[in-house]
């Protein structure tokens, strides 16, 4: 930084569990994997910083040339409305809303333990998943519960994916040369979590997820907009409790759930090729869900100018793209069928010449926008 140039990026994965692994790419090319047992996040890190100084596959010659350290932390609550510094006060709030994110938080608090411990004189930053929609006014955020509930346990929208959803918005209005104070987007995060959000003059109105990344549009294995009452009913038929019944719409639901065969669009679409009835209606049904909050959107905001693709299906999956742009020929959408086959990965534009509406591939970024709120954060 500042240039944002990549000089390494990698993975450490499976972190306590069987074939954990390490995997580590030079801005040269040279890259190295390496298998192990890695117990813990700590020790995950520590094998990360090995790597970044190791003489034949590093990228630095010691770990005092790490200025900063930036996490990416999935929720913020009501208390982060931006990225910002960690301090002790940082980490307590964290610790708090803990409980909003079970499964995200914790993890995400192991990582800066272990930077703390590693890399004392190191400061670091904090960005958010949900601060990007802290700008939704109450009347979108709120459900319709006794206020009450809120007040007193913060049950509202908060909304993830938003160093996403923020990232795309704005690199598509630099490729379109426009300035997003003055445009309507509905950008489109499709994955195996998906979520949809109204990005109104360069702030977030509405967003797909909720208080847990459950709601909204179907995903690979979360169930998406499901009526509270149908999931009470499941469970007294099936005498489910309370944990049972949040794995069945986090792990087995969804893509998954309603195909039978896999949570990967990739093996669902060839399924569905192949005449399965059930992989054919699962894959209707993600880009029929995509299309309605594109739809519900464009009515939120008066409008729309753009709508953005990115994400690992927005990205690589052109027959979902095409499926979701059917028939929106009504919102002002000259959708390019043809240019659009065979695009993955890369930034495009995918609407015809003279089209009312902008539509684009936009490959998400959330490490540069981490390094760039790190540094920011840092130099101040």
């Amino acid at each position: 930084m500042p240039e944002n140039e990549v000089i390494a990026k990698g993975l450490v994965d499976k972190i306590g569990l069987k074939g954990a692994s390490i995997k580590h790419k030079r801005d040269d090319g040279k890259e190295m994997k390496a298998e192990g047992e890695i117990l813990d996040h700590q020790a995950g890190i520590e094998y990360l910083l090995g790597v970044l100084i190791d003489k034949e596959y590093g990228s630095l010659g010691s770990l005092n040339e790490i200025q900063a350290v930036g996490h990416r932390v999935v929720h913020g609550a009501e208390e982060f409305s931006g990225s910002v510094a960690i301090s002790d006060e940082v980490i307590d709030a964290l610790e708090k809303s803990s409980e909003l994110a079970p499964l995200h938080n914790p993890p995400n608090l192991k990582g800066i333990y272990a930077m703390k411990q590693l890399l004392p004189g190191a400061p670091q930053a904090g960005v958010f998943d949900t601060a990007f929609h802290q700008t939704m006014p109450e009347h979108s955020f709120l459900y319709g519960i006794p206020y009450s509930l809120y007040e007193k346990h913060k049950i509202r929208r908060y909304g993830f994916h938003g160093t996403s959803h923020k990232y795309v918005s704005a690199r598509a209005c630099e490729i379109l040369n426009e300035n997003i104070e003055e445009k309507k987007i509905v950008t489109c995060h499709l994955g195996n979590g998906a979520s949809m959000t109204a990005v109104q003059f360069g702030k977030s109105l509405d967003t797909s997820m909720g208080m847990t990344p459950i709601e909204g549009v179907m995903m690979g294995t979360r169930c998406g907009d499901l009526d509270v009452g149908a999931l009470f009913h499941i469970m007294n038929k099936e005498n489910l409790n309370l944990k049972v019944a949040n794995t069945l719409v986090n792990k087995f639901s969804g893509v998954l759930g309603v195909s039978g065969i896999s949570s990967d669009m990739r093996d669902v679409e060839h399924a569905a090729e192949e005449g399965n009835h059930r992989a054919e209606v699962a894959y209707k049904m993600y880009a029929y869900r995509v299309k309605k909050y594109i739809g519900a959107y464009a009515a939120a905001m008066g409008g729309v100018d753009t709508i953005v693709f990115t994400g690992g299906i927005g990205e690589n999956d052109s027959l979902t793209r095409a499926n979701v742009m059917e028939g929106l020929e009504f919102l002002g959408v000259n959708f390019d069928f043809d240019k659009n086959q065979g695009v993955r990965g890369k930034e495009i534009i995918l609407s015809k010449p003279g089209s009312r509406v902008n539509v684009l591939v936009v490959p998400t970024n959330e490490e540069m926008m981490i390094a760039k709120d790190t540094y920011e954060i840092v130099t101040r």
